[in-house]
């Protein structure tokens, strides 16, 4: 694949998506949406599978580089350049993939800029996240599903809760543990003091939360 400088790489978060992805049942021709894709990572594992795919990044960088591993990979993507769902506002889906931005953050005057959008999610790190939290439900079809991955650190309890009261199923359905990344290396004082990290953590914990529209 080609990954530009300041496209999302692939890495554990990615994979551990793709693991719960496998794991669902896709009928041919379903039709599926990736929400930060990125380099299309995601949205071409689902096209493997003769979906239909829908894939959305709010960096313009991030949809060419999607759109040239499409076009290498000889798959089908419709991709769209905008912020979350906005680009498809009205449609509905069987499947929605969503690998945000979720690492909590120091406070600062402007949002993120550059390669940092990709991973900064404000003071808790659910400034993405309870987003799709509130809008993600609307968009699927009956029986349709939600896989979202996160840190542990930006609170799976209160995603699982959200989406709940949404009225859809939802638990975390798959966890993996990780050493500490470039970017939590680099705030590690500040997440301790935050309560965020424990003074004997030296591993963050991934999840994977899933949900389920009832038919």
């Amino acid at each position: 694949m080609v990954i530009p400088p300041g496209v999302y790489a692939p890495q554990e978060d990615t994979d551990l998506l793709a693991g719960a992805l496998a794991d669902e049942p896709l009928p041919t021709g379903a039709e599926v949406l990736d929400v930060g894709t990125g380099s299309g990572a995601l949205a071409l594992a689902a096209a493997r599978r003769s979906a239909r795919v829908t894939a959305v990044d709010v960096s313009w960088r991030a949809v060419c580089a999607a759109r040239l591993n499409a076009r290498l990979s000889g798959l089908p993507l419709r991709i769209r350049h905008g912020n979350l769902f906005a680009p498809v506002r009205g449609q509905s889906f069987d499947l929605i993939l969503a690998n945000p931005p979720y690492v909590p953050a120091p406070a600062a005057e402007a949002g993120p800029r550059g390669p940092a959008r990709s991973w900064d999610a404000g003071h808790d790190g659910r400034s993405v996240l309870n987003r799709i939290c509130r809008e993600a439900p609307a968009l699927l079809r009956p029986g349709g599903v939600l896989l979202v991955v996160h840190s542990a650190l930006s609170g799976p309890g209160r995603t699982v809760d959200g989406l709940r009261e949404a009225g859809l199923k939802a638990a975390v359905t798959r966890r993996r543990r990780i050493p500490f990344g470039p970017v939590l290396h680099s705030r590690e004082p500040w997440l301790r003091a935050q309560g965020l990290l424990s003074a004997a953590q030296e591993k963050e914990e991934l999840v994977v939360v899933r949900a389920e529209l009832p038919v």
